[in-house]
């Protein structure tokens, strides 16, 4: 470990570790054609980033990491770079899942993943069924991710169970709300992060963020750039932040 990594590092284990990390993995295309590299060139350097940023956070023992690999708008984008995504998932899960077994990382998927190519579609299961017995680290990827569709399922789901006579109206609260999400049993972001200097929530954990700190990167750190000392300032910069939930931290506060 260099040694700028292990001061950081070093210095965030000494504050309070957030919980719940959401990553928003923004700029693989402009990293590729900053680098007069096709875009598919960006999005495998940002898989690779993954390695460092997992390892991380599984060493500073957060408890939940969750990346936005897909969303619901993502299929807009040309047939060959989703086609070239769909592929690079698999790749990770094939590469990546025995490591991620043996340190205990546990895989877990958000979104509607039936819609997914057969192949990414098993390769993901797979992944989930082989570490779903770990109590390390919870890694979970959005695809196929989209936050309204996701309150529009939860709504229809309870409509149903209303209907059916499982669920009383007069019980629904936020927490039951949450109950219908596809993060049940998850706890709310603590932070949030946005690579490549965007200011945008992109549809991602709309329900969820509502106490959640954002931290932004500058418009010159682009995913593929964003390593393991800029994902530990990242942390530092939210253990700097003082969280009231709509009240007062301290005496003078507004």
């Amino acid at each position: 470990m260099r040694r700028k990594s292990r001061d950081l590092f070093n210095l965030v284990k000494e504050k309070e570790i957030p919980e719940h990390i959401a990553i928003i993995m923004d700029g693989n295309g402009r990293w590729a054609k900053k680098k007069r590299l096709p875009r598919i060139a960006g999005h495998r350097k940002g898989v690779e980033i993954l390695r460092d940023v997992i390892e991380t956070a599984s060493e500073l023992k957060v408890k939940h990491l969750t990346l936005y690999a897909f969303s619901t708008e993502n299929w807009k984008r040309p047939k060959p770079e989703v086609d070239a995504l769909m592929s690079l998932l698999v790749e990770f899960f094939n590469k990546e899942i025995d490591e991620l077994h043996m340190n205990k990382v546990k895989i877990q998927a958000i979104g509607d993943i039936s819609k997914l190519p057969e192949k990414a579609k098993a390769a993901t299961i797979q992944a989930i069924n082989k570490t779903k017995e770990n109590n390390g680290l919870q890694l979970n990827i959005a695809i196929n991710y989209g936050g309204r569709a996701e309150i529009v399922r939860a709504i229809k789901a309870m409509i149903q169970d209303v209907h059916s006579g499982n669920l009383s109206i007069d019980s629904i609260d936020q927490d039951l709300i949450s109950d219908y999400l596809y993060t049940k049993g998850i706890p709310d972001p603590d932070m949030l992060i946005r690579t490549s200097g965007e200011y945008r929530i992109s549809n991602f954990l709309l329900y969820q963020i509502a106490y959640t700190e954002f931290v932004f990167t500058s418009s010159d750190v682009l995913w593929p750039e964003f390593n393991r000392e800029r994902f530990l300032e990242s942390i530092l910069e939210f253990q700097g932040r003082k969280r009231r939930y709509g009240g007062l931290s301290s005496k003078g506060d507004k």
